[in-house]
Order: structure tokens, then C-alpha cells, then sequence
């Protein structure tokens, strides 16, 4: 390890769109003294070079699981890393990429036409079904401040600390119009984690559970509310299992 750095990285990218590291890369302001603190062994998205590490201080996985050679890799990377974080909802509950349920041959043969057959894969799975999680950032994609907070927390010996509440609770405090009450639209505000600072609902849009659900979050409350504002049963259950928790339950 180079002098002045004190944590040896690698990112790696399973199913996913690499928003999560392109998050990370859109912290302009912070990449410089992130790169005195960090040296990057394996990150495909910045760097083409790949290191021969023996052992990561720090190594993030983004994405689903979906493929045997995925998880060659990451039991790979989980013997060579002191601690591993997933990153993004297709990392903790398999994402917007398990949607797609039922006969895989047939989704395969839809986006890959006859190619589809020589794929060997399987349904979206989160990380934490093959190796064990140290710690978890959600998010669709994940927070620029949640990220740097990781970084900064394992430099000093621990995790950051995370807010226990839900996204209504933010919106409150921005004083933000209630979507779901006043405007009958489809928000699971009242279910969601915060840690986002109601990013969606302070622009108006309805917020989509992409940070996965509060504990003991009153699911039958929600779908009364939304049934309330004239959602269907069958929109309703597809909207609660957009981002994996209703799956998981």
C-alpha cells in the first residue's frame, strides 16, 4: 500500500447498471481527498487496470446475482476482503432485476432471441444469500453522502450512524406537499427507509421504495391508503414488491 493510504479498495459490478459506482464517481468535489485516503485495486469503472491484492481493507459489490460465474466471484472477493458492503437495491434484494419472475427461458428468448438459450443463469438473488454482509447502503441508485460517510466511518473504526424512520418523516421536515393525502398518488413514503431526504417527493414524485422498507412497517396500513387513493389490489402488490421486499417477506 502506497504511503498516506490507509484502505485498499475493489468495487465489483454483478447485474446491474453501475449506477451505484457512478454515484460514487459523481462526488467531484470529494474525489480528490478521497484518492490521498484509498487506493483502488479493482474499480472497472474508473480504471481498466486490475490489481493481484491478496486482501481488501474494503471492497463494495453492486448488483444481483444471477449467474454460477458471479458467484465465483464473489466467494472470491469475500475471501480477500476484511469487510464487504452491498450497494443498491439490486445488491440487497435483487432489484428492479427480479421483477421479471416465472419462466426465465421464455424472458431470455425475449431480450436475447435465440442467443438467450447459452446463458446459464438463474433468478436475481441479493449478495446476502451466497456470502455474508458487513454493511448495507440503499438505494436506487444509493446517496452520495451515504457513500462518503462509508468511507469516512471505516477510516475512524466503525459504520455511519442511520436514521431510523421513514421517508414521511423527511418530507415533513422539508415541509413537502403530501403526495399520497393531498394528491391520491401512489407514494410508499409512509413505508420506506429514510436516508434520502425525500428526494422524490420534494420533486413531486411519488417515492417508489427503492431504500427498502422500515422495520415493522404497517404494510396492511399502506395498501389501505392506497387503495384509498384508487389503486387496484394487483398494482397495489406490484408496487410493494418493485424494489424486493414483499418477495423476501
Amino acid at each position: 500500500m502506497k504511503p498516506g493510504v490507509l484502505l485498499k479498495l475493489a468495487w465489483l459490478r454483478f447485474t446491474s447498471c453501475s449506477g451505484c459506482q457512478l454515484m460514487l464517481v459523481n462526488c467531484e468535489s470529494s474525489l480528490a481527498p478521497l484518492a490521498n485516503l484509498v487506493e483502488i485495486d479493482t474499480f472497472p469503472l474508473v480504471s481498466s487496470a486490475c490489481g493481484n491484492s491478496e486482501i481488501f481493507d474494503f471492497a463494495l459489490v453492486e448488483g444481483a446475482l444471477t449467474t454460477p460465474g458471479e458467484i465465483v466471484r464473489l466467494l472470491a472477493l469475500r475471501r480477500k476482503s476484511r469487510l464487504l458492503v452491498a450497494v443498491g437495491a439490486c445488491a440487497l434484494t435483487g432489484g428492479v432485476n427480479a421483477l421479471v419472475n416465472g419462466d426465465r427461458s421464455r424472458a431470455l428468448a425475449a431480450v436475447y432471441g435465440d442467443q438467450g438459450t447459452q446463458w446459464d443463469t438463474f433468478a436475481p438473488q441479493p449478495v446476502d444469500h451466497f456470502v455474508k454482509v458487513d454493511w448495507r447502503i440503499p438505494g436506487c441508485p444509493p446517496e452520495r453522502h451515504e457513500l462518503l460517510q462509508s468511507f469516512a466511518s471505516i477510516l475512524h473504526g466503525g459504520w455511519p450512524g442511520r436514521q431510523v424512520m421513514a421517508v414521511c418523516m423527511e418530507c415533513r421536515s422539508n415541509e413537502n406537499r403530501c403526495l399520497l393525502l393531498e394528491d391520491q398518488a401512489p407514494c410508499l413514503g409512509p413505508v420506506t427507509s429514510a436516508g434520502c431526504n425525500a428526494a422524490c417527493p420534494g420533486q413531486g414524485v411519488p417515492c417508489e421504495g427503492c431504500r427498502g422498507m422500515m422495520p415493522e412497517a404497517n404494510v396492511a396500513e399502506m395498501c389501505a391508503l392506497l387503495m384509498a387513493a384508487g389503486l387496484p389490489e394487483q398494482a397495489i402488490r406490484h408496487r410493494l414488491e418493485r424494489f424486493g421486499e414483499a418477495r423476501n417477506d
